[in-house]
């Protein structure tokens, strides 16, 4: 997979760049419109498991990578929440599940407020 840059000549080898490398984390935070920090968390260690994600099935988490920051606004929580419960056992462990949970129904009752899936 590639991503072009924003150069015209800048072509990003994802796989290269790490998101097929075992043993990263994704930490995970709340952050306000202009930046600030409202909640932390570990997160949970990417898993080869990920990467294969169907991206017809699951749009939202196929979308993660263990070396690049992700972000989900409140109209996507929905989406990937109901992702999250239809992802098989063991992908992301429950505790981090749970985590994800918890941030997202912060992004739902706050304004102006974005999930981060932050890469190593």
């Amino acid at each position: 997979m590639s991503f072009l840059g924003s150069g015209a000549n800048t072509v990003i080898d994802l796989a290269r760049v790490g998101c097929r490398n075992r043993g990263a984390v994704i930490d995970l935070q709340v952050r306000g419109e202009s930046g600030e920090i409202e909640a932390r968390s570990r997160g949970f260690e990417w898993t080869q498991e990920l990467i294969g994600l169907d991206p017809a099935a699951f749009p939202m988490l196929a979308g993660l990578c263990a070396y690049l920051d992700t972000v989900f606004n409140q109209r996507q929580i929905p989406i990937l929440l109901a992702e999250l419960e239809r992802l098989p056992a063991g992908l992301i462990p429950e505790p981090a599940r749970a985590e994800v949970r918890q941030f997202a129904a912060l992004v739902e009752e706050g304004q102006h407020l974005y999930l981060w899936f932050c890469g190593d």
